[in-house]
């Protein structure tokens, strides 16, 4: 297994009528997976289409990757995918949706077994199975995620420097009065001493793997789905 990234737990009820986005990210790697770009996840998304019947879900690879980069055609892209009734409750087996590409970038993706489609998904229509189960979209957008860096650097320059007067509780946790915790929340949203925060991901871009799945293959068990994406070496 080269990488694994935890999306969230959705509710596709509480979804379809909040609107609301899941997603984990994660930008700078260790050297083993900057090794191998094209398995490298940089970010999962997972939310409902607005009449519920649909759950997008997308997988961003490559860190800065540009009209060069390609998927692997010596790895499969894999959402896994349990459903439940409720919160807590016993989920059910894994419905996994499982993308690989051939050398000339041709994709085959399977939705559990109630979906396949294959072929050129790189246009913006992307690809849709007979059964209109799946539509898939792969190519290169720009990357979605908005990180402050400079912000975040300067918000643990402070941190690190007041280190030493904190006291910690059982748990580890600093004891931090009210005026503190706002002032570093303040400055995680700002560039180093004040004004509009940097995004520095708006020049990147990555390779996507963009899927429509229709519901009812995901939450047979139920209307709480919970999503993981990895990689894997074919």
């Amino acid at each position: 297994m080269r990488m694994i990234r935890w999306v969230a737990v959705l509710a596709a009820a509480v979804l379809a009528v909040s609107g609301q986005l899941a997603s984990a990210a994660d930008h700078i790697d260790g050297p083993q997976a900057a090794a191998d770009p094209a398995a490298d996840i940089t970010d999962a998304f997972a939310w409902m289409t607005p009449d519920a019947s649909k759950v997008i879900l997308v997988m961003d690879l490559t860190r800065n990757a540009d009209v060069g980069s390609k998927f692997s055609d010596s790895v499969q892209y894999v959402f896994h995918t349990t459903s439940s009734a409720s919160y807590g409750a016993a989920k059910s087996e894994d419905v996994p949706v499982i993308c690989q590409f051939d050398p000339q970038q041709r994709v085959e993706c399977w939705a559990g077994n109630d979906a396949f489609v294959t072929g050129d998904a790189s246009s913006l229509s992307g690809i849709t199975s007979s059964n209109g189960k799946l539509r898939v979209f792969t190519g290169l957008r720009n990357d979605p995620f908005f990180f402050n860096l400079a912000g975040f650097r300067e918000t643990a320059r402070i941190v690190t420097g007041a280190a030493s007067s904190l006291t910690f509780d059982a748990a580890g946790c600093p004891a931090v009065d009210s005026a503190t915790s706002t002032a570093l929340v303040t400055q995680l949203q700002s560039a180093p001493g004040g004004g509009t925060a940097p995004d520095s991901f708006a020049n990147f871009n990555v390779i996507a793997i963009v899927l429509e799945v229709d519901k009812s293959i995901l939450t047979q068990n139920g209307p709480i789905l919970s999503v993981a994406t990895a990689t894997y070496r074919r």
